[in-house]
Parts: structure tokens; sequence; C-alpha cells
């Protein structure tokens, strides 16, 4: 349930949303997802936190930080640290979690409702201080992949609990063949 006049800020965990909507077969289109939010209240802030290679020349998902950059998003990066896994496969380590604690705590006093689009459990803790403060928390995951992509305990504590799958229609994009995705691999391949 949102509001018109209620002030609202979006706090999006990019590896996630990126790996719930592609379990779900589309990708975002982050305008959409921006003035849809902008019609259900006053939105203030809308954050995306992600992970960057520094070493790369090129990093796939630098197309899309630059987009959301200059396109009415505040921008939350850190360098992603990358090693080996036991069986010898690259692997990205780029957990944002605290970044996005940190800043929903500092605006939770200015805000009426605060949206979080991730289904990881740790952020439970997070939704229950900022409810302390008076703040509605809605949280934007997905039931219907398998497995489901967010946590039950993280879905009890929201106020709210969005199906990502019922927002396919107003923010959802078809993946089109040559099409220069916003949403990149390395979104994918950057893990807790």
């Amino acid at each position: 349930m949102f509001y018109k006049d209620e002030r609202l800020a979006l706090f999006i965990d990019g590896s996630n949303l990126y790996a719930a909507a592609k379990s779900l077969g589309f990708d975002i289109d982050y305008k959409l997802l921006r003035h849809e939010f902008m019609r259900r209240g006053k939105m203030l802030r809308a954050f995306y936190y992600t992970a960057l290679l520094e070493n790369d020349d090129y990093s796939p998902i630098r197309p899309l930080v630059d987009w959301l950059h200059y396109n009415g998003f505040t921008m939350v990066t850190k360098p992603a640290k990358e090693y080996t896994d036991r069986e010898g496969r690259r692997k990205v380590k780029g957990n944002m979690d605290i970044e996005l604690a940190v800043d929903a705590m500092e605006l939770a006093p200015h805000v009426d409702h605060i949206v979080i689009f991730s289904g990881d459990g740790d952020f439970r803790p997070l939704i229950e201080a900022i409810q302390r403060k008076g703040v509605r928390v809605s949280v934007v995951s997905t039931i219907r992949s398998n497995p489901p992509m967010i946590s039950d305990e993280l879905r009890r504590q929201a106020d709210n609990f969005i199906e990502l799958d019922e927002l396919r229609e107003v923010i959802g994009r078809p993946p089109r063949e040559g099409d220069m995705s916003f949403t990149r691999d390395r979104e994918r391949e950057t893990t807790d």
C-alpha cells in the first residue's frame, strides 16, 4: 500500500534484483521502475548498490552504472574483489549490505516509506530498526522462482511484500536479440 503524499526512497541491491528478475525471465527497465515509484509517492531518492571490478579495462556493468547515474539514481559502488574458488572458477565478491543499511538508517528520519529491492535475509534487522523509527518498509523480490529469491524472515518482517513478477508489465522489458542490455552478467557474478 502506497500513499500519494508519502515521502519514499528506493534501495536497490543490484545483484540481488538482477538475479530475481533473471530467475523470472525478464530484464528491468530502470527508467520505468523509477517512474512507477514516482507515481506511487513523493520519491526523494533512488539508490542503486553494486560492486565494480577496478582492474577491468571494460566492466560489463559500466554502461548500466553510467546510465543510472545520469538518470536520477544515486549510485553507490565499491571495488569488487576477484578470487578463484576451489574448483578453479573465477568469482567476484562485492557485498554492499553495510552500505545499503547505513544509507537507509541515515535517510529513515526523512521519509515515510522505504522500498528495498532485495530478498536477502540479512536485511531483516535493518527493516526492524527502520520500522522502530516509524517508517514503513516494503520489500520487492520473488517467491515465484525456484527456489524463492526472498527469505521468509525478510518477507514476514516487511510491512508489505511486492512480488517482482507482478511488476513485470510495468517495469520489465522483453529481452531483444542483439540488444545492449543494461542487466549484465557481471551483476550475476557479484556474490555475497
